[in-house]
């Protein structure tokens, strides 16, 4: 394994030569955030409920399941209610990154490109079969998919489907709102709810 130094961060290189996103002594792949000078929690409470009421996500679809990222957008499902509504085209302007579809290692530098030049705080959806796992593309020799966009920028919520429906984004993104701010603001789906 080789490594670059790329503005101030270290990227280490695959076994196929595309960068992988930073690791700690676990493995896992880590995104650095300076912690704070002061640390006032009251105000930090306020500011991560504020974040997750108002997450702008990078428009950013790579395969099939795009469309289905484009279904929440719609007035069916409507993802503006739930705090979501400004697709940004810039990822200067976006603070989560929903990796909807098959990445392939031609596009991967890509991918990290996008993801360092977003501001932090910083979060990545991965939707999607192929955006988790591979999907149907991993098999024993192939050599164009990247198995998980995990192996390239750190990934806060996994949608599992293929393609994977707008009501399990939504889902995924009330687990994200939850990770952001300590708690659940919509209510669980019962039964016989309709989302």
């Amino acid at each position: 394994v080789s490594f670059r130094v790329s503005v101030g961060r270290c990227f280490f290189l695959g076994k196929r030569g595309f960068p992988m996103a930073e690791e700690n002594l676990n493995g896992n792949a880590v995104g650095h955030v300076d912690p704070p000078l002061i640390r006032l929690e009251l105000a930090e409470k306020i500011m991560n409920v504020c974040r997750a009421m108002s997450l702008w996500p990078l428009t950013f679809g790579l395969a099939c399941c795009a469309i289905e990222m484009m279904a929440v957008g719609m007035a069916r499902f409507d993802i503006a209610r739930f705090g979501a509504e400004v697709f940004r085209a810039s990822p200067r302007q976006s603070d989560l990154m929903i990796v909807a579809g098959t990445v392939t290692r031609k596009l991967a530098p890509a991918i990290v490109r996008l993801y360092e030049q977003m501001p932090a705080p910083k979060w990545v959806i991965a939707m999607g079969n192929c955006a988790v796992s591979g999907g149907p593309f991993k098999f024993e020799g192939q050599y164009s998919i990247v198995e998980g966009v995990d192996q390239l920028i750190p990934v806060d919520i996994y949608v599992p489907g293929c393609p994977a429906r707008p009501e399990a984004l939504l889902e995924g993104l009330f687990e994200l709102q939850k990770k952001i701010s300590g708690r659940r603001w919509w209510p669980e789906a019962g039964g016989g709810v309709r989302i």
